[in-house]
Order: C-alpha cells, then sequence, then structure tokens
C-alpha cells in the first residue's frame, strides 16, 4: 500500500485511493436501510484552535458555553486539520474528499471569478441527494457563484448565504476589521461595476455584498447585524420541514464567524455616543454569538431528532493573524520557530496554528459522551464518513484523500491517517504545494514562510532539503526542531520522503484530477441592479 493513503472502508467494499476503477461517476450505489442518519456540518471561518474553550479550560473564559456543552455530550477531537489553510480550497477538499492537487481548487476564488469547483468533481451533498437526503447549505459557499459552479447545481436542494468572504463586498455598516473598511457608496446616480480599483484598505468597496437564496439576490448589500439571524431562522427551519417530511437531511452551515468584518450584538457597556464596544469586547462577543447559534440549531436538533442526528463542527482554516485583536486563538499552536524569524503563523501558513481547528462530533446513544480523540484527522474526512454512515458507496472512477472516521466516533479507535500533507495556500511556494508532511507525532517542513502578523511583518520563504522536522508531542510550539544527526530525525526523514514521493507520483498517474479555471472578468461579479449604486436591492420581507 502507498503511503499517505489510509483506505476507508464502506458496506460491502474496500475503498483505497490507490486503486484507479472504472465505474460511472455517476453510478454511486444505494443500500437502503430501514432509517438513514441526518447530518448537520458546522464550518467556522478563521476559527483558531485555542476559540473553543473545553481547548483551553485554564483560560477559564465562558465565551462557548454550547460548544462546551456539546463536547461534554459528545466528542472532542484534538487533533483535527482544516484540508487547507485558507476559505476555497478547504472547502473544495471538504466537498470531494480530495486534496487541491486532485480537485484542482488550490486558491481562493474571487468576487470577479467566472468558475469555480471543475464542474467533473463529484460533491458529497450531490451523492447523498441522489440516496433520497433533502440537501440544504446555510452561508459562505466560495467555490464558484456562476450558473453551474452555484450551490444549488453541485447537489444542494436550498441555498442561503454569502457567495465568498464576507469582507468581499461593501456594507452600509462595515463591522469591525483592520484596516477599517469604508461603508458602501450611497449615491443614487448610475454606476458601472469596475472591479480593478474596487478594492481600499483591503475592503472591497464597489460592490455589495449580496446574500443569496437559491440563484437569487434577496439583499444587496446585505446587513452583517441581521446575517445571524436569518441563519438561524433557516437552519431551524429546514430541521423542522425534514422532520415533518419523514426524510433524512444534510444541512450544511458555513457560518460567516470568526472571519472579519465582526459585526457582533452591541454589548449593553458599548459607548452611548458611539454604540460600539470596545475592541478588545469585540472578538468574544462575535464568538458568543456564534456560539449562540450553534446552540439553537443544537436544540432545533434535539427537539426533532436528537437520536438519529450527527452534529460535526469544525473549521475551514486558522486565525488570520494580521487582523490583530478580531483574530483568534491558536493556542499553544504559535509556530515559534516561524514567528522568531518574522511573519505570522496561522491562517494562510502550514504552521501548526494555520490548520488544527477546533472540533466537536455529538450524536446522542451513537457517540460514547464526554470523551475526547487524538486521532489525526481533516476535514477531508467528512467526505467518507457521512457517506459510510448514510451506506453510500462513492463514485469508483477516482481517487480520494479522506479516511473513514466511523470508528472513531462510534467506538473510540485511535487510528486516523498514516500520513497527512498541508498544503501551501498562499504564505510561501506554489498553490498548492504539499509542503509539509504530518506522520504520528512527527512533522516535516519542506517549505517554511509566513503570512503578514498582526503589524506587518512577514517572514521570508525557506526551502528545507532535508526537511526540517518536529516532534509535537514534545514541541507543540514548533520551536525547536530535530537535530538532523539523530536517529529519531533520520527514521522519520526517511518515512515522510517515501510518503511524499508515493503521494506525489499517485497524483501524477491519476486520470482524474481535475483542474480549476481561476480566470476573471467584471461582469462576473454578482449584481442585482447594475443601475445603482453598488447593486443596491432589498427583496426580504
Amino acid at each position: 500500500m502507498v503511503a499517505g493513503f489510509t483506505p476507508f472502508l464502506l458496506p460491502g467494499m474496500l475503498m483505497c485511493g490507490l486503486l484507479l476503477h472504472t465505474v460511472s461517476r455517476h453510478g454511486a450505489s444505494v443500500k437502503k436501510p430501514s432509517e438513514k442518519p441526518n447530518f448537520i456540518i458546522i464550518l467556522a471561518d478563521d476559527i483558531g484552535w485555542g476559540d473553543l474553550d473545553a481547548n483551553q479550560p485554564e483560560e477559564k473564559a465562558n465565551n462557548t458555553p454550547h460548544l462546551n456543552l456539546m463536547a461534554e455530550q459528545g466528542l472532542r477531537l484534538t487533533d483535527f486539520h482544516s484540508p487547507a489553510s485558507t476559505c476555497s480550497p478547504s472547502r473544495a477538499a471538504i466537498l470531494t474528499g480530495r486534496y487541491g492537487l486532485r480537485n484542482g481548487v488550490t486558491r481562493n476564488f474571487a468576487v470577479s471569478s467566472v468558475a469555480g469547483l471543475p464542474l467533473s468533481e463529484v460533491t458529497l451533498p450531490r451523492l447523498l441527494q441522489e440516496a433520497g437526503y433533502y440537501t440544504a447549505m446555510i452561508g459562505k459557499w466560495h467555490l464558484g457563484h456562476n450558473g453551474p459552479y452555484g450551490p444549488t447545481n453541485r447537489g444542494f436542494d436550498y441555498y442561503l448565504g454569502v457567495p465568498y468572504s464576507n469582507d468581499m463586498g461593501c456594507t452600509d455598516i462595515p463591522g469591525y476589521n483592520l484596516p477599517q473598511c469604508p461603508p458602501c457608496d450611497s449615491s443614487s446616480g448610475h454606476q458601472v461595476i469596475r472591479l480593478e480599483r474596487s478594492v481600499h484598505g483591503g475592503c472591497y468597496s464597489k460592490v455589495g455584498l449580496p446574500l443569496v437564496e437559491n440563484s437569487s439576490i434577496v439583499e444587496q448589500p446585505l446587513d452583517l447585524r441581521t446575517l445571524t439571524e436569518h441563519y438561524k431562522s433557516a437552519a431551524t427551519r429546514i430541521i423542522h420541514n425534514a422532520r415533518e417530511r419523514g426524510q433524512p437531511y444534510l444541512l450544511y452551515i458555513a457560518l460567516a464567524h470568526m472571519h472579519v468584518p465582526l459585526a457582533p450584538p452591541l454589548p449593553p457597556d458599548a459607548s452611548a455616543t458611539t454604540r460600539r464596544p470596545g475592541d478588545a469586547k469585540v472578538y468574544a462577543a462575535s464568538l458568543r454569538e456564534m456560539d449562540g447559534l450553534v446552540g439553537a440549531v443544537k436544540s432545533a436538533s434535539d427537539a426533532t431528532d436528537k437520536d438519529n442526528t450527527l452534529i460535526w463542527f469544525t473549521g475551514d482554516n486558522g486565525p488570520w493573524d494580521k487582523k490583530c485583536q478580531y483574530a483568534g486563538s491558536a493556542g499553544p499552536f504559535v509556530g515559534k520557530w516561524q514567528t522568531s524569524r518574522g511573519g505570522g503563523s496561522a491562517k494562510q501558513t502550514t504552521w501548526e496554528g494555520g490548520h488544527r481547528v477546533p472540533t466537536v462530533a455529538y450524536w446522542p446513544g451513537r457517540i460514547p459522551a464526554n470523551t475526547t480523540n487524538s486521532a489525526l484527522l481533516s476535514g477531508m474526512d467528512i467526505f467518507p464518513t457521512l457517506l459510510s454512515l448514510a451506506e453510500v458507496t462513492p463514485p469508483l472512477d477516482r481517487r480520494y484523500d479522506g479516511v473513514d472516521a466511523t470508528n472513531i466516533f462510534l467506538h473510540g479507535e485511535q487510528t486516523g491517517h498514516e500520513f497527512l500533507f498541508h498544503p501551501n495556500s498562499g504564505a510561501a511556494g506554489n498553490f498548492g504545494d504539499l509542503q509539509t508532511v504530518r506522520t504520528e507525532t512527527h512533522k516535516a517542513f519542506y517549505i517554511t514562510g509566513a503570512a503578514e502578523a498582526c503589524g506587518g511583518a512577514t517572514g521570508r520563504q525557506q526551502l528545507h532539503e532535508p526537511p526540517l522536522i518536529f516532534d509535537l508531542e514534545r514541541d507543540e510550539a514548533e520551536e525547536t526542531p530535530l537535530g538532523a544527526e539523530t536517529p529519531e530525525y533520520r527514521a522519520i526523514a526517511e518515512r515522510v520522503a517515501r510518503g511524499r514521493e508515493k503521494l506525489l507520483w499517485d497524483i501524477a498517474t491519476d486520470t482524474s484530477v481535475s483542474a480549476a479555471d481561476y480566470g476573471t472578468d467584471a461582469s462576473a461579479a454578482p449584481c442585482c441592479d447594475p443601475t445603482q449604486a453598488v447593486c443596491r436591492c432589498h427583496t426580504l420581507g
């Protein structure tokens, strides 16, 4: 078996990432159990491992009480990783179970992107939809918003959300960000959308941030202060309606939290004149708002089909360090080797803080309560795990990188990935490079580099051959690499080199590899009315 691929066992077959099968990608076979489970996947944006209170109880914070309770009643995964350390690549890997070098998505899509996740890729919601599930998505898509690339054309029966990140469009009340974003232009004159000069201080200022329902813009620019309530209302409605129909469902909630701009409810002690809370309270207030939404979703699920619903909470990448007080906490995973040389070590990097994310799984009666598991897992594992639980076999004409975590969830097994590869997503090297390799407690860097840190410092890219190797069991801060002369180093270096080479060879010989089109055109920007400033419209009731 090639190192780097852990096979996942699905009912009646062994699915191995090494074999290329010749079955139609549309030919997913389906069993018909008496009652299929429901799935709720909650993906937080830019959340830090340390933002979950249960991950850092010594901090005595009280920002995530609902998630803490969910962890007490379920399973907390302590070594769970986003598939990439930026938005689009992470989300593509979650929905396909494949690294970006296979599914083609290696960097973020833009407001003016003409395409998205390649149409040759088969998505999790499409497979569950074909198996009789009602599939709904709420929140940030960021995998292409034009024509066939939108959510309702990729397997979702219903969609409500923002087509990309919530800083990729102006709003009338911009929220908290660094640098501060200007409000939308409220002039009534006709406006031609020109994106080439639309970024001001890191914020898009010419096109309003749209809220989309199915394929229609219902509000532009949307009001960030009401977004959480829209999401909460839609989520609870979907859960109750699915139960009334007696239909199993997949509900994928991709939150705006904790991505800037933050727009938390105003606390009682906010300034009477500005009605804005102090900066130190903004992030904590946003965490509590996010946690409240998670609690509402859990309550709705518990009230309808508690024993037959898996809720899986995780994140798309680590905190955005350059946003300073508006960024989350990576906990102990601070990448000291890098930060001592300049630059940030969280989002957009392969340092541990960039991709280790807080993760909780809850399923009363199935997942043992108040348990933790340190198995090495990834967001790519959502794809094979949910299909396994639904007894759906994925198309056999392509290779997968996720592993089935069913036995980890239900029976406490500790075996996850033999190897986990962390792709570059924007700090150093070419997009998609598998620059870092994890095996057991060891992590090898072939390329190091940093994203912009709070204050503007950036670290330079460095190539390492042989690689830098850290033992995370003894050095979770990634401060001091192993000495290259030690037997431990030599054994790990040889192991990761074999695994990396075999994975790259497997991808090079994989005929199911896709390539994303990253072309842009100003006319591709979502706009409900080009004659109005920032495409202004409002059709919400």
